[in-house]
């Protein structure tokens, strides 16, 4: 498997993108999205990245086919 790294580094850089635009455009929402997040159960925060990596996974493999 050969690593394409411009594709590696084009998809990080979209992810910071879109990760930053909910704090420029509205950071008082941003705060009080992050304050809910620290109160949920490590439990909830797993389940929420396991699904966050389904669906990234799922739209990567749609993307590349």
């Amino acid at each position: 498997m050969d690593i394409q790294w411009e594709d590696l580094l084009a998809g990080l850089s979209i992810l910071l993108v879109l990760e930053g635009m909910v704090p420029f455009l509205n950071p008082a929402r941003a705060r009080r999205g992050f304050e809910q997040l620290a109160r949920l159960a490590d439990r909830d925060l797993r389940i929420a990245g396991l699904v966050s990596m389904a669906v990234g996974l799922g739209l990567l493999f749609l993307a590349r086919s």
